[in-house]
């Protein structure tokens, strides 16, 4: 039986068990079980079903038990979000969606009585309301039995595998992602922390990607049918650090390379030793987030993928299925070339995403997509223009100017969507890997395993 790195990756709409091998220097994939994840609202709470994510992930480590000799084991998911587990080691609620709207403004609340650049200064990170702290901030105000009661808050990854090995830590590159880890010194910045209320004693300790976090536990083991010991690693738990580390690992100049990790969100930026924690990076509306061997993700985070699969998900609805592909095919075709704003808030959360456009379109004076090929070409056009922006304060920062743009994820499928941020950009683009977050997570598995030394020497296998 082959033995096998598994990495289970998490994203917003689905969830895969993935078997990685490596032989020879060759990385083969094979996907051994995939899976829905979706959004649950009680009582006006966005919630995540993280027990049924959990028994998903069960599952599929069972059934990779099956086909191969498990090596080790590491999860990826989503930032910001996280669970409260109480000393018993029970999960005191289901984890709250990003996309909830309790936090709403709370953004704004906090900084009236804050300054924004002190804090910048200090967390390097873009201010959104969907980020740990604002949720925090939301459950002190309204829910402070919950907080109480909490022996450990975990991010997604981490809460999966403290259920897997019974150790309670928060990797770095999700922890970075809390707005609550002073950027410089990679740690928990507990002078905010208690400044907010919070009990310091709350937030575990911060491991390094490829560290191992523990070993599968004896209960764990038989309900995947495995009677040997599994280690569980720590990797760019992240989905986009596995992702970043996967596609810069190869790159011969990675000083002049941008990445982009286009997915539902379009993650836009380059690696660099130490955080960037100026005024102007600030006002750029980028942050400093955990990366792999204690680099830092200097990137914005700007709406991506996401416009586009709504419009999909509510043409679906009204029984006008479309494909993908057939969508690139009429935005190929159509001549509408106007742009919106993709940042612009009304595209974050709706039940209308076509209503929404037409009425962006409308209130700014521009002429209306009349075609779902329009819609379609509109959202690629104002990606590719926002990317544009993007690299042009990129530039403006760094000592040299970029080259290269490596788009990864799903969307670098879209060759449209690549052509037109070429254009855009006139930059060299260059598409993949698209399982990236996968072989990022298999390939570092493999060096805190031991199995291999240096990932850029590792090919992907077709």
């Amino acid at each position: 039986m082959k033995e096998a790195l598994i990495a289970v990756d998490f994203g917003g709409g689905s969830g895969r068990v993935i078997a990685g091998t490596i032989v020879g220097g060759h990385l083969t994939l094979d996907e051994v079980y995939r899976f829905n994840n979706r959004r649950v609202t009680l009582a006006g709470t966005m919630y995540w079903d993280f027990p049924a994510l959990y028994a998903d992930m069960i599952e599929g480590l069972r059934r990779a038990a099956v086909k191969y000799r498990l090596r080790s084991v590491a999860v990826d998911t989503w930032g910001v979000d996280f669970g409260l587990i109480d000393g018993a080691g029970n999960l005191i609620c289901n984890p709250v969606c990003y996309r909830d709207t309790a936090v709403n403004g709370l953004s704004d609340e906090y900084f009236s009585g804050h300054s924004r650049s002190s804090h910048y200064a200090e967390a390097g990170i873009q201010v959104m309301d969907i980020n740990t702290i604002y949720r925090l901030i939301a459950y002190k105000k309204n829910r402070p039995d919950m907080l109480s009661i909490a022996r450990h808050l975990l991010f997604m990854p981490d809460l999966f595998s403290f259920y897997l090995t019974g150790v309670p830590d928060c990797e770095y590159s999700i922890a970075s992602t809390s707005e609550l880890i002073e950027a410089e010194t990679r740690q928990w910045n507990y002078r905010l922390i208690e400044s907010l209320g919070l009990d310091r004693d709350m937030f575990p300790p911060i491991v390094m990607p490829g560290t191992v976090r523990g070993k599968i536990q004896p209960d764990v083991m038989r309900q995947i049918g495995i009677d040997y010991d599994v280690d569980v690693i720590a990797v760019g738990s992240h989905d986009t650090a596995s992702a970043v580390y996967a596609a810069m690992s190869s790159e011969k100049d990675p000083d002049t390379t941008a990445y982009l990790s286009s997915g539902t969100w379009s993650l836009l930026g380059v690696e660099t030793d130490m955080p960037v924690l100026t005024e102007q990076a600030r006002l750029g509306g980028f942050t400093n987030e955990g990366g792999v061997g204690g680099k830092i993700r200097l990137l914005q985070n700007i709406t991506g993928l996401w416009i586009l699969q709504e419009l999909v998900s509510g043409w679906k609805n009204s029984g006008e299925d479309v494909s993908y592909p057939e969508l690139v095919g009429m935005a190929r075709s159509s001549s509408y070339d106007e742009v919106i704003d993709v940042d612009d808030p009304v595209f974050v959360n709706t039940t209308d995403m076509s209503a929404e456009i037409t009425g962006y379109c409308s209130r700014h004076g521009k002429p209306l997509p009349l075609t779902k090929g329009d819609m379609a070409r509109c959202v690629m056009l104002s990606l590719a223009d926002r990317y544009r922006k993007g690299i042009e304060t990129l530039d403006s920062m760094l000592p040299r100017p970029l080259k290269k743009l490596r788009i990864i994820g799903g969307g670098s499928k879209n060759q449209l969507l690549n052509e037109l941020t070429a254009a855009a950009t006139g930059l060299e683009v260059v598409a993949g890997p698209a399982e990236a977050t996968a072989i990022g997570n298999i390939l570092l598995q493999g060096v805190a395993t031991g199995l291999i030394d240096d990932p850029a020497g590792v090919t992907i296998a077709d």
